[in-house]
């Protein structure tokens, strides 16, 4: 999207803890949070929390993972566009992360599922002036 640029990520907070031993099978509970603060001169900042773990022993495999990135955007786009643009952008830096690190950690590579943000209910914000059907 033209009217949106990423201009830089990091990685805020990267948390793994394997003590699942050899040969165990383990199942996996995924979730994600993200949230976007703005500044009044068209800059942004996308934060995207992603916490795997196993589901019946979360102190035995887990990972957390805080990545951030600071967009810039054009003056009139719609806080809802910009907040799933924004995930958009930063899901695919979070999924390559998390893949290697368990790639290189010795493990099956974990590979996140992508969500669909815009069919979720709670990125939806209702326009009072838009009519309805």
């Amino acid at each position: 999207m033209k009217n949106l640029k990423l201009n830089g990520y990091k990685i805020e907070q990267f948390d793994f803890i394997n003590k699942i031993k050899a040969n165990t099978k383990i199942e996996l509970k995924n979730s994600y949070a993200y949230n976007v603060r703005y500044t009044n001169q068209n800059i942004c900042e996308g934060k995207f929390t992603v916490t795997i773990e196993d589901k019946d022993n979360p102190a035995a495999f887990s990972i957390k993972l805080v990545l951030a990135g600071l967009f810039s955007y054009t003056e009139g786009i719609e806080r809802e566009i910009i907040h799933v643009q924004t995930y958009k952008e930063l899901f695919p830096y979070a999924r390559a992360l998390i893949t290697s690190l368990t790639a290189n950690a010795g493990i099956q590579p974990i590979m996140i599922p992508d969500m669909d943000i815009e069919s979720r209910e709670i990125y939806r914000f209702d326009n009072p002036n838009k009519p309805t059907n």
